[in-house]
């Protein structure tokens, strides 16, 4: 089974209007008090510490807070992650499967947390205003629990938008997050998160 890579974590910062001069972290806090729904693309990369790393990947995605989203990978092969807001549901239809998981078990303090989530950061995890780079400002963001599955996370903003998220994992492996197209808080249809597997798709529930 293909890794859920959200990152889910794919993805932190639709602010509306800030001044200028805002920090990063004020500009996260802004994104998670104020936008409660988004959509837009992605293109993801992954790079292992030999250099060696998996194809992109690109594709769009929608959430609605709290913890709805639908992550859907377009190229270079198709995978589809949506959750509607109680169960996540993974269907891979190279594998004909669809994993099924508990919201809190496929999140908890992932990075996916803190775009989907509506709980204090603070208590998930530490933030810090980095140096500016590349052009943008950026935070870092270390989960508090020892099983989180990731080292750190580094959000790029730009306009008061985000620009590029860049997750370190326990393995020493880098993805890449770049976002465009986003469109803060649009009208979605009423089953944009709800998910109903294929017929003769096998379903496994961890």
């Amino acid at each position: 089974m293909r890794p859920i890579r959200l990152l889910p974590l794919l993805v932190l910062a639709l602010c509306p209007v800030l001044a200028h001069a805002a920090g990063a972290i004020e500009q996260l806090h802004a994104f998670v008090g104020n936008v409660r729904a988004a959509e837009g693309r992605f293109s993801q990369s992954t790079a292992a510490p030999q250099g060696a790393g998996r194809p992109p990947q690109t594709g769009t995605f929608t959430f609605q807070r709290p913890g709805r989203f639908k992550w859907a990978v377009e190229q270079p092969y198709e995978q589809l992650v949506v959750s509607d807001g109680k169960e996540v549901f993974q269907y891979d239809p190279d594998l004909n499967q669809v994993t099924v998981r508990k919201v809190d078990q496929a999140i908890g303090a992932s990075p996916a947390a803190i775009l989907f989530g509506s709980g204090s950061l603070e208590q998930a995890f530490e933030l810090s205003e980095q140096p500016a780079r590349d052009g943008l400002a950026w935070l870092r963001a270390r989960p508090r629990a020892a099983d989180a599955g990731f080292a750190q996370v580094d959000i790029g903003f730009k306009d008061n938008l985000p620009a590029r998220i860049e997750l370190l994992d326990n393995f020493g492996q880098t993805t890449r997050v770049e976002l465009s197209g986003i469109r803060p808080n649009p009208a979605l249809p009423a089953d944009e998160f709800r998910f109903t597997p294929p017929a003769g798709v096998d379903t496994v529930r961890m």
